[in-house]
């Protein structure tokens, strides 16, 4: 059994144990679920690096006691230098996906925290920045033991990232892989940390903080400048939503690709599957995300540059012709271009009416490998999925925003619950939504078991070039060979429980009072709260 955490007041789920406690202490010094997100996600990104951190992006979708619902984009733009010049000169035909020329979009996440701390305030929360602050600074200072996703992922990257600037002297101490449960300290990081908690989250990008990092990037190479971290702000756009039997379903516009998680879930609904786990659950979820994702593939952009009416997409019309298309027993040939991630979720929900879906990354895992010295911040590569062809949907040019994998999920359903859920893994994350979700929602299963429930993924993630249809291997036997019957390409991985289907969590609020919150077995977190 797979139990969920049921509380009276608050809960928070996240995929790190010291990020939960992170939240749940907030909540007893009477914080709210934003503040409790916030004080999480600082210390995520101090305690899973190789996930997420400063140097990445973030984005947030909150639903205030009121019932509005809101959205926080935190994602950065391509930098000043990063002209597809630069790497055509050099013989690249593509961005490459570590080092100085990967790290070429500005780091985000913080510019979200600053909205998120408004907003926070403007639903009630007044705990100082410092509080929030205070279990990433601690443990950045004192050092965290490494997880077990840590060590498995930096032995199998070593030779793609050890040559990065910075990731040898922080995450190869010695010279070698670090085991898991060894103790490794970021204390640049954590005077970073302290130095934005007395000066302002602003300071990250028009400070002494932007100040080092821009620094640092122009000796590695970097193509951000100091002008792009001064021009960049987080912005507020409202977000994407389907009406559902349920209720409505809500996720994050472009560049994201929430587009896609909502697409799936309305495509399969339209199925009418009468039950999980058999053969047309699976296949129809199945060909749904391949729908979605051709939808996607050819819409989602930078949200500036959007060519396309989404609402038109997500329309009743549109979603019943594509829902149409689906061959209940047949697979639609596959594969289409994918994209790989590494990403954090978590989740917070209090009594008030307040929730909180957050994600968070710096792309694949350890971001581009650049570790800047002065400061401690580890640069993503989000950047890596420009294209350097002027004509493709998502082209390489300053100031631009990249494609983004991530989508935070939130639903507010007709019987009065509220449930904000999500996970990492690249193109996984549609799909482990739309799993999750649909057992939880559509038939009932209880929350905790909709999370451990064996999974699959489509497409690429945590960098494989595998685009086949890959299985837990807890899936019965007949249900495998009646999908491979119907034309998909079935591999079963030999793990129960496997890495590659990605991290989720959902927290839920009740009508009548309670929270309830759950994560994933697959991760190294849970849920707590008060």
């Amino acid at each position: 059994m797979h139990e969920s955490v049921r509380c009276g007041r608050a809960v928070i789920a996240a995929p790190h144990g010291l990020a939960v406690e992170a939240g749940r202490q907030v909540f007893s010094a009477g914080g709210n679920a934003i503040e409790a997100a916030l004080a999480a996600a600082a210390t995520i990104a101090v305690v899973y690096p190789h996930m997420n951190h400063l140097g990445g992006d973030g984005f947030w979708l909150i639903r205030e006691p009121s019932g509005r619902v809101h959205y926080i984009e935190a994602c950065g733009f391509a930098g000043a230098k990063a002209l597809p010049s630069l790497y055509r000169d050099i013989g690249y035909d593509a961005i490459p996906f570590r080092g100085p020329l990967a790290a070429l979009t500005v780091p985000g996440a913080v510019g979200g925290w600053q909205l998120a701390l408004e907003a926070a305030a403007a639903c009630g929360g007044r705990l100082p920045l410092r509080d929030l602050l205070e279990s990433a600074i601690a443990h950045a200072r004192a050092g965290v033991a490494v997880s077990r996703s840590q060590a498995e992922l930096t032995a199998l990257r070593r030779p793609e990232l050890e040559d990065a600037p910075g990731f040898a002297d922080m995450f190869l101490p010695g010279g070698k892989v670090p085991e898991m449960g060894q103790v490794i300290a970021n204390p640049r990081l954590a005077d970073t940390l302290e130095h934005l908690a007395r000066a302002g989250l602003d300071d990250f990008y028009r400070g002494d903080v932007a100040r080092e990092i821009s620094g640092d990037l122009e000796k590695i190479g970097s193509p951000v400048t100091r002008a792009d971290l001064e021009r960049y702000r987080a912005v507020t756009r409202a977000p994407l939503s389907v009406k559902s039997a349920h209720g409505t379903l809500y996720n994050a516009p472009p560049p994201t690709q929430g587009l896609a998680s909502l697409l799936i879930l309305a495509l399969f609904e339209r199925l009418n599957v009468p039950r999980a786990e058999d053969f047309p659950y699976v296949h129809g979820l199945v060909e749904a995300t391949k729908r979605a994702f051709l939808v996607r593939d050819k819409v989602v952009c930078d949200f500036e540059h959007l060519r396309h009416d989404l609402s038109e997409l997500l329309s009743p019309k549109a979603l019943d012709q594509d829902a149409a298309r689906i061959d209940t027993r047949r697979a639609l040939p596959w594969p289409q271009p994918a994209s790989p991630g590494d990403t954090i979720w978590l989740g917070a929900t209090d009594a008030s009416g307040l929730s909180v879906s957050y994600i968070q990354s710096i792309f694949f895992e350890f971001g581009s490998g650049c570790l800047l010295p002065a400061t401690g911040i580890l640069m993503q590569n989000r950047g890596a999925s420009f294209s350097l062809d002027p004509k493709a949907v998502n082209p390489l040019v300053p100031g631009r925003r990249p494609f983004h994998t991530l989508n935070p999920a939130m639903a507010e359903l007709k019987d009065g619950r509220v449930m904000a859920y999500g996970t990492m893994g690249g193109e996984g994350q549609p799909q482990t939504q739309a799993a999750v979700f649909t057992r939880h929602v559509f038939y009932g299963q209880p929350l905790g078991e909709a999370i451990a429930a064996p999974r699959w993924l489509l497409g690429r993630t945590w960098g494989s070039q595998q685009t086949n249809l890959r299985l837990e291997n807890r899936f019965d036997d007949g249900l495998v060979a009646a999908l491979a019957k119907a034309g998909h390409d079935v591999e079963v991985l030999p793990e129960a429980f496997s890495d590659t289907m990605g991290h989720a969590g959902a927290v839920v609020l009740h009508p009548k009072g309670g929270v309830e919150g759950a994560h994933d077995p697959r991760a190294d977190g849970g849920a707590a709260g008060i």
